[in-house]
């Protein structure tokens, strides 16, 4: 299995080209469909593909954590996929896929491996309306490939996030609203969970948004907002205060989204956060070589809050410019 990561270098320079690798894996037959549903996982998050090691059972862990395992002195939980998502329950995973999201490492239980696939973010899509509402939500994305398969993005931060039993309540204490000026904040996810914090964080400041599901929205969004500007004889600066993106996004990752906003004129001084759970080095580097002002790991609130505090306090409002 190691072989399918030989050429990490070359994937790390996929970023930026609106392109990514997809690790295809299975988590057995769907109960209601009667399928072997294939399912993808960005290969920049998975460290490792292996065989599952002794799983150690722990106490008081959410229905689909399984336990815990020893990675090279370091103890790292376990999610059984299938069990989660409710699929392929009477089948063997005894394959472990490793991943890492905002320096936490975990490791996800799934039938087999296939292989990696190369794809242009414009390939995938949103998911329609009846997949999304047969499996609660959990896939962010979608592709068809040229033999007819399905290829499903699972939204893994939602994963993690409800097989962990962490209150996060005190994530947004002592977050302070935001006072004297009038600012939009521009965001696009696709992760239903990252919405709904970066929703709950511009709450708490008291700062209005519009929130999009993809890069291609958001920009769809931002399109609108400059030519309502333009036809009213108003700076765009005074309809969009920042812009909040996330990296992995169906149709327009957050590489070309920014991209897009630097690059026109329009949008001179729109400071750009990128706000993701790819925290590596290489990402936030990636980020600034198309013009990113910030980077902001995910599920952070705290320091989320702050960032947009200090460049949103840059910026001068409609009312303090009179």
């Amino acid at each position: 299995m190691s072989e399918l990561f030989k050429s990490i270098d070359a994937r790390t320079r996929l970023a930026g080209t609106n392109k990514l690798e997809i690790l295809l894996f299975t988590l057995g037959v769907d109960p209601r469909t009667g399928r072997r549903e294939t399912f993808g996982i960005n290969v920049f998050k998975v460290r490792e593909v292996m065989r599952t090691p002794e799983i150690t059972a722990a106490p008081e862990m959410p229905g689909s954590v399984q336990g815990m395992v020893s990675l090279r002195g370091v103890l790292v939980p376990v999610v059984d996929l299938a069990r989660y998502v409710g699929v392929g329950l009477d089948s063997r995973r005894d394959i472990m896929i490793v991943t890492e999201y905002n320096g936490h490492t975990q490791g996800f239980l799934v039938e087999a491996v296939d292989t990696i696939l190369r794809l242009d973010w414009a390939q995938m899509r949103v998911p329609p309306d009846m997949l999304t509402a047969n499996l609660g939500g959990l896939v962010t994305a979608v592709t068809e490939l040229a033999d007819k398969k399905l290829v499903m993005m699972l939204d893994v931060e939602r994963v993690l996030s409800e097989t962990t039993t962490q209150d996060d309540q005190h994530l947004f204490k002592g977050i302070e609203p935001l006072e004297g000026a009038q600012h939009t904040v521009y965001f696009a996810d696709d992760s239903s969970v990252a919405r709904k914090q970066i929703e709950r964080t511009l709450d708490v400041l008291g700062v209005p948004y519009v929130g999009s599901l993809n890069g291609r929205m958001a920009w769809e969004e931002l399109q609108k907002a400059a030519h309502h500007a333009q036809a009213t004889g108003r700076k765009v600066s005074d309809l969009v205060s920042l812009v909040l993106t996330d990296v992995e996004m169906p149709e327009m990752d957050g590489y070309m989204l920014t991209r897009a906003v630097k690059s026109d004129p329009r949008f001179a001084g729109i400071p750009v956060i990128m706000h993701s759970s790819l925290s590596g080095m290489s990402n936030q580097q990636l980020g600034q070589s198309v013009g990113v002002d910030e980077y902001v790991p995910k599920f952070e609130p705290q320091r989320l809050a702050a960032t947009l505090r200090r460049l949103l306090d840059r910026q001068v409002s409609p009312a303090e410019a009179q």
